[in-house]
């Protein structure tokens, strides 16, 4: 009977764990470029957090809230697909999710958004699902559809999650920078800090329905 092999999951953390047990430097740098060989990528980080979380529950309850968490999942993930990104993880009311380049990232926040405000037409106001949203750009460790490392992912969950206000797409202006001009993204720029260190970013522009 064949050997089950293990998944990317697995062996991503038996590297991980004989790298914190090597005792030779050059050992650990060979097990780090052989994780970088097996799990590093290019790409567009997205990170979406949900607005309003601590006051929501307090006032209706974790039930209702899982409800709107629910419906944010449903609604996030055909974008992220219909924009040439790949869905990552949902971890509490944050979605993660990669794309080719920043571009592509940032329509699908955009559409996101529009999304949302036209769905909270349909539904009461303590139903209604606002988001902020953070993007970056660089080689990150990808662990297949499970979750994601780096300095990227970092950067753009600071963004998402504690950064941006609701309804603001902000972006790194390295990422930014990638992005064509005949694309025609408008967006202010802006400096934020990130652990201690002020990094260059944009908030986007966009008509607001």
């Amino acid at each position: 009977m064949p050997t089950k092999r293990a998944s990317p999951a697995k062996r991503f953390q038996d590297l991980l764990l004989k790298y914190s047990q090597a005792d030779e430097f050059r050992l650990r740098k060979t097990l780090e470029q052989k994780l970088w060989d097996g799990y590093g990528e290019e790409f567009a980080v997205f990170v979406l957090d949900m607005s309003g979380f601590s006051l929501l529950t307090r006032k209706y309850g974790i039930v209702h809230y899982l409800s709107m968490v629910r419906r944010m999942q449903l609604t996030t993930r055909p974008i992220v697909e219909s924009f040439g990104g790949t869905m990552i993880k949902y971890e509490a009311d944050n979605c993660f999710a990669v794309f080719p380049n920043p571009l592509s990232a940032v329509n699908a926040a955009v559409a996101m958004q529009h999304a949302f405000t036209a769905s909270n037409l349909l539904t009461s106001d303590d139903l209604d699902i606002h988001i902020a949203c953070g993007i970056d750009y660089g080689r990150i460790l990808v662990v297949g559809h499970e979750d994601c490392f780096g300095d990227p992912v970092n950067r753009a969950s600071k963004m998402g999650e504690d950064i941006a206000a609701s309804g603001e797409v902000l972006v790194t202006k390295d990422a930014f920078d990638m992005i064509p001009s005949e694309a025609n993204i408008k967006a202010r720029e802006l400096k934020i800090s990130i652990s201690g260190i002020e990094i260059p970013a944009f908030a986007v522009e966009y008509r607001k329905e």
